[in-house]
């Protein structure tokens, strides 16, 4: 087993350095790398997001173009009754709570916002179900505003690269937010998922095909 030289008693500027190595790799190797669930506008977006919890987006991604086509504005939505709402939803698991979120989300839409979903990130994360992960995914992918998104695979990726010694998700956001220019917020996130997704797995990380293995720290191979 192959260890890594990376000396993790960087200073704050050679951990953006390396950073910025990384990503640049990174953006090599996953060129086409976005946001995989499949939208049209932000209120698809951020009901996708919604229903992707504990589901995957190629789940999500079968649910959707039926629902899309049936209901196309918040109103719709909001108006949908619980118990159908729940049977049409009901493969992305835990479909009561999110049938709840997403009629709870899309009558504040009607009532504060006209149905639209708002540009302001702090506007999003107001609104009923909506965390931080999700407002910086609408940010970056709906209105190509910056947001870092932190899920799973990205905290997983930024602690194997010593980019932060933190768990929680908005201290993590934060970290990554100190290494990368603003404009490539959305881009760089994307990146950290796609390589998590695909290469740095949870249980598995194949580090012998790893496009970053000599600027990883946890290198193993």
């Amino acid at each position: 087993m192959k260890k890594t030289t990376v000396d993790l008693r960087e200073s704050p500027e050679e951990r953006r350095q390396r950073a910025q190595r990384i990503f640049r790799k990174l953006k090599r190797a996953y060129p086409d790398a976005r946001c995989e669930l499949n939208f049209s506008n932000p209120l698809e977006l951020i009901i996708a997001a919604i229903l992707s919890a504990q589901s995957t987006d190629r789940r999500v991604n079968m649910v959707t173009p039926a629902l899309f086509s049936k209901y196309r504005t918040a109103a719709d939505w909001a108006q949908v009754p619980q118990e159908k709402l729940e049977k049409e939803i009901k493969s992305t698991g835990f479909f009561r709570n999110k049938a709840r979120a997403i009629r709870t989300l899309t009558r504040e839409l009607v009532e504060k916002y006209g149905g639209r979903v708002p540009e302001d990130f702090e506007a999003l994360v107001a609104l009923p179900g909506v965390g931080r992960k999700t407002a910086n995914l609408v940010m970056v992918s709906a209105f190509g505003k910056p947001g870092i998104i932190v899920d799973t695979h990205c905290s997983r990726v930024a602690q194997r690269l010593a980019f932060t010694r933190n768990t929680d998700p908005e201290k993590i956001e934060q970290d990554l937010g100190a290494l990368i220019p603003r404009k490539d917020w959305g881009r760089f996130s994307h990146c950290m998922v796609f390589h998590g997704r695909y290469c740095c797995k949870a249980r598995r990380p194949e580090c012998d095909r790893c496009p970053v293995a000599d600027d990883c720290p946890s290198r193993t191979a």
